[in-house]
């Protein structure tokens, strides 16, 4: 049964739900034993995207490059599905280099306001799980695709949606990570996010940050000390250069941890301190880089991820 939400319920809420997006620190996180490195590494194959990798090329990149963990693009993964490839035989290859599927990339419209196309949104969502589990994965980015042109969309709403993806998700064996678009008018701010999280009241509720669109959405990074990160299983990372500024920047202008000027050692720092202990994943679409040869990009930026973290913890 999908649950129905109003302001009186919502405030009657579980602390559970807070806890799932963060609006209570993690009360465990002290009395956890911590793990011998801060996070783990993963690569979004969007790094790559414009030299056209075929699924198994990008999992052989992975590979090579020395990444714990790869998340893919559903496009791709239906492409090398249709092409006659076995997503079974990849996900095992991937399993016994020891490479986690952290993540994918899908756009199933699950937040419309239109009833039919949501429910075709959430069809295609099942669809696109249906694909991940093939391959070994177990969590999908969840983004506001249909609702980024909305003024004042309502949170409410968006949260019982969210719910009822997260419902879909749990039937399949995924989890839907409720993502962070800055460039968009719903869901470009972390209290949205994290207030939509809050109020879906689903055990599976997470989120999914990015450094580049925290900025590009106009948050304080500091907002990132109120979240639980151990709902935070996947975190982008990137960085931006100072021109062109917030109003222009574009995805296009995201460059290698390190060669921007986003506070990165303060944001590993406050997101460990939150209770993170996921995978920082690489996420880029910088031309320049698709340019290059992808072991090149792939390398390099796992290096600049590392340096970045031992900066942050010594």
């Amino acid at each position: 049964m999908v649950m129905k939400l109003n302001r009186r319920q919502t405030i009657q809420s579980s602390a559970a739900a807070l806890m799932t997006a963060g609006m209570l620190p993690a009360a465990t996180a002290a009395t956890t034993k911590e793990k011998s490195k801060p996070f783990g590494y993963c690569f979004n194959t969007s790094c790559v995207r414009g030299q056209k990798l075929t699924l198994d090329q990008q999992v052989d990149l992975v590979i090579k490059a020395g990444y714990e963990g790869i998340e893919p693009w559903i496009r791709d993964m239906q492409a090398f599905k249709e092409s006659g490839g076995s997503l079974k035989d990849l996900g095992k290859r991937l399993a016994d280099n020891n490479v986690q599927v952290v993540s994918a990339i899908g756009f199933a419209q699950w937040i419309v306001n239109d009833d039919q196309q949501r429910a075709k949104g959430l069809e295609t969502a099942k669809h696109d799980m249906d694909l991940l589990k093939e391959l070994g994965g177990v969590r999908i980015a969840a983004p506001p695709v249909g609702a980024t042109d909305i003024e004042g969309f309502d949170l409410f709403a968006a949260a019982e949606r969210y719910y009822d993806l997260c419902e879909v998700g749990r039937n399949e064996g995924i989890t839907p990570q409720l993502e962070l678009w800055g460039f968009s008018k719903t869901l470009s701010r972390l209290g949205e996010l994290a207030f939509v999280a809050a109020e879906a009241g689903h055990p599976d509720a997470c989120i999914l940050p990015d450094i580049y669109h925290i900025y590009k959405g106009g948050s304080s990074f500091e907002g990132l000390k109120m979240l639980n990160g151990q709902h935070i299983h996947c975190f982008h990372v990137n960085d931006y250069p100072a021109d062109p500024p917030r109003a222009t920047i574009a995805d296009k202008h995201r460059v290698h941890v390190g060669d921007g000027i986003a506070p990165v050692t303060k944001i590993l720092q406050m997101v460990h301190q939150a209770g993170c202990r996921g995978m920082l994943s690489l996420e880029l679409f910088n031309p320049e880089y698709w340019q290059q040869d992808p072991l090149k990009v792939a390398t390099e930026g796992l290096s600049k991820v590392k340096a970045a973290v031992a900066k942050a913890f010594g």
